[in-house]
């Protein structure tokens, strides 16, 4: 019986313990065996921020950038905010790939509903989220840029990139079964987008076109959107139009990614 989103959601509703339970499950899993354990998880995006700061910052000179109505941040806190939601979307994005793989002794289970591998792994990449955002709000906090109303935007944001990640897990979690090297395009894709977001290099030194071409990304509404919470203090709704086509874009990956994802399960367990 073909299933619709509608369905999906009220599956992902009912079974909200069970998905709890293995996302903590798969979270400690990741680091168990290990002295450090979660400890590695933090360390490696530490690491890189320390080292863009270096190389952009200090030898390249970077400076300060400029954002919505001429605010001026210091480029580490410009970087921080940026490296975030890039972190969560790159971790969940990664592991939700791969959750058919990785899960197949339960895709094999007649009783288990396996829609809900991928929110499993995208919900454990935001144990480690939460913890950068703390980060990010201290970092905020020494610079003088202190919480505010708008910060609660992070929460919003937060979700946006949560179900939009979970949309196109739903459709690289479905091909992975039948086709492994799409975990190979993943990295590659997630390397050139990195440097297609504006997350090194500031939007607002593009030309009005460019930063329209830029802008279908969706993740620069994400990452664009953490930096208005944190220090530039800029409502999400200032940026109707911004708002409506990361929606609009979203909605249809995530139709697109559960229609896929159905049609193609009841083969899981034969190809695994």
């Amino acid at each position: 019986m073909k299933k619709t989103k509608g369905g999906l959601i009220k599956e992902l509703i009912t079974n909200r313990e069970l998905i709890w339970k293995l996302a903590c499950n798969d979270f400690k899993k990741r680091y168990a065996g290990s002295y450090l354990g979660a400890l590695w998880a933090m360390i490696q995006p530490v690491v890189t921020i320390a080292m863009y700061y270096v190389v952009f910052d200090i030898i390249m000179g970077a400076g300060a950038q400029t954002g919505p109505r001429a605010t001026s941040i210091p480029y580490v806190l410009f970087l921080t905010t940026g490296l975030v939601p890039w972190f969560f979307f790159s971790e969940a994005l990664t592991h939700g790939t791969t959750a058919m793989v990785e899960y197949n002794y339960l895709v094999k289970k007649v009783v288990f509903n396996v829609s809900i591998l991928p929110v499993i792994k995208v919900l454990a990449a935001i144990f480690i989220h939460i913890f950068f955002v703390c980060v990010m709000l201290i970092m905020s906090c020494i610079y003088g840029y202190y919480p505010s109303i708008y910060t609660i935007q992070v929460i919003y944001y937060s979700f946006c990139v949560f179900v939009l990640t979970l949309g196109i897990s739903y459709i690289t979690g479905a091909v992975m079964v039948f086709f492994r090297d799409i975990a190979q395009i993943i990295g590659i894709m997630l390397q050139i987008g990195m440097w297609a977001t504006p997350i090194l290099w500031n939007i607002e030194n593009l030309s009005p076109t460019w930063k329209l071409i830029i802008s279908i990304n969706p993740l620069v509404y994400i990452v664009n959107g953490y930096r208005n919470a944190v220090v530039y203090q800029v409502w999400f709704f200032e940026d109707i139009w911004g708002t409506l086509y990361f929606w609009a874009f979203t909605i249809i990956v995530f139709i697109l990614g559960t229609t896929l994802f159905n049609r193609l399960k009841p083969h899981f367990a034969d190809v695994l």
